[in-house]
């Protein structure tokens, strides 16, 4: 009885691993087929905000131009966007569509909704909601803030601006101890 039962926990935690692997090398890729992870993108010595979307989503129609504002205004010096399309294999032209419509001036990746949403709750320990939301990594690439739903620019600004002071204060963010901070919910 002792034996089945270490082979359960065993076998439940290959699986766990097996699972937790596939999730972190999430299967995005970029418009010409590519894999990509969001990784690909951190760590580089900016900021990076990830802006998941859908192409039928209402709030991140209305909201993109602010991201692509965003984007213009500091990928030169210290942030940048990366988007990250829900809209799978089935709705790669919708999500072109999107790009094009929203003249979206920043890389952006596809990726399955079932595979988006188990990635977000993997890199989180959250469950998944809906679009928009949003992933903040510090230049080091450490994930630092999430949030779901429309998030004004000024918000991300502030907390990026906020973030850094303390950071070259040597102060310690208490909230920091917690996997990730949420902004709150407001519209741009």
């Amino acid at each position: 009885m002792q034996r089945l039962r270490h082979f359960q926990v065993g076998a439940l935690l290959v699986a766990s691993l097996l699972l937790s692997a596939a999730v972190s090398a999430a299967p995005l890729h970029d418009f010409d087929g590519k894999s990509r992870t969001i990784a690909d993108y951190t760590g580089h010595g900016k900021w990076l905000v990830v802006m998941i979307w859908a192409s039928d989503c209402h709030v991140c129609n209305v909201e993109a131009h602010h991201y692509v504002d965003f984007h213009s205004a500091h990928h030169a010096s210290d942030a940048r966007v990366l988007g990250i399309s829900m809209d799978g294999d089935s709705g790669k032209a919708d999500a072109r569509e999107f790009i094009k419509r929203h003249a979206l001036n920043f890389v952006n990746l596809l990726g399955e909704p079932d595979d988006v949403a188990a990635m977000y709750s993997q890199l989180t320990g959250r469950p998944w909601v809906g679009t928009p939301t949003f992933l903040i990594y510090d230049p080091a690439g450490k994930l630092t803030a999430q949030q779901v739903g429309a998030v004004p620019v000024k918000m991300i600004e502030d907390f990026i601006k906020n973030h850094e002071r303390s950071s070259r204060s040597g102060a310690t963010n208490h909230s920091s101890s917690t996997a990730t901070q949420r902004a709150p919910a407001n519209g741009s």
